[in-house]
């Protein structure tokens, strides 16, 4: 039986930002159990983590699979601990399984601040089938290693897109496909699609910060800035640039608690 968490994560009041499962284990269970439970949750993302040291290892499951790296689900996991486990901590520290980074969360007030890796993104050329998925046309195509990155011109044209999924998954490059523009109320605003992990939408994505910020910084001329993700659920970002590193920063809310009866089945 494993002690399971569900937290809003980014969010400053329940129903709102991007929920993950948490499970703080003694040890680590088999990986088929673990993309089984993610699966199960059908969250976009439940978090895995085992204190090993002075350190936790930590290990995300999307419905479609592992992935390398993940802000909300980081920012939930550290919510829990800090509430239930560390109660008299004010840092945690991660090493992260697939690709081995180190992140750390630090507790201020109320809110979280996550350091992660910075992704630098590179132009790339834009293609017919990606204005066909994504029913708009966008002025900029960015990608990183991972993802791929839609610049718009009008905040209205980011919060209104209806993009193709089907069509999303059949672009060939990127894991991701985020877009973001200019704000009037904020710095700027994002949205994360990822139909390729079986998620069509993920309401907050902090991952996709990482190279969010290195752009709008320059673009703005910036260090400190305040993003808003126009998802349907929606949540606030703060975010900082430190050069090979970004800091992310939202609140979480606690939304159910719970166990998962995995050596009953």
């Amino acid at each position: 039986m494993l002690n399971y968490y569900v937290v809003d994560a980014f969010a400053e009041k329940i129903f709102e930002g991007n929920p993950a499962g948490v499970c703080i284990m003694d040890e680590w269970i088999p990986d088929e159990k673990m993309d089984k439970i993610a699966k199960e949750n059908n969250l976009s993302e439940t978090a895995f983590a085992v204190k090993e040291g002075e350190a936790y290892g930590l290990r995300w499951f999307t419905p479609g699979g592992e992935i390398d790296l993940c802000g909300h689900a980081t920012l939930a996991t550290a919510y829990v601990i800090f509430r239930f486990i560390e109660t008299n901590e004010k840092v945690l520290h991660f090493n992260t399984k697939m690709k081995n980074y180190h992140l750390v969360v630090t507790k201020k007030n109320d809110l979280y601040e996550m350091d992660f890796p910075t992704a630098l993104p590179e132009k790339y050329q834009l293609t017919d089938l990606m204005v066909e998925a994504l029913g708009a046309t966008p002025v900029e195509v960015l990608k990183t290693d991972r993802d791929l990155i839609f610049i718009f011109d009008s905040e209205d044209v980011v919060k209104n897109l209806k993009p193709d999924f089907s069509k999303l998954k059949q672009i060939p490059e990127g894991l991701s496909a985020f877009v973001t523009a200019k704000s009037e109320n904020f710095d700027f605003v994002a949205r994360a699609f990822w139909p390729k992990i079986n998620i069509d939408e993920d309401p907050v994505c902090g991952s996709m910060y990482c190279s969010l910020i290195p752009y709008w910084r320059e673009k703005k001329g910036l260090d400190k800035m305040v993003a808003r993700q126009v998802s349907e659920r929606g949540g606030t970002v703060y975010c900082e640039y430190y050069g090979d590193r970004v800091k992310l920063s939202g609140g979480a809310v606690l939304y159910a608690i719970g166990n998962i009866c995995v050596d009953e089945a």
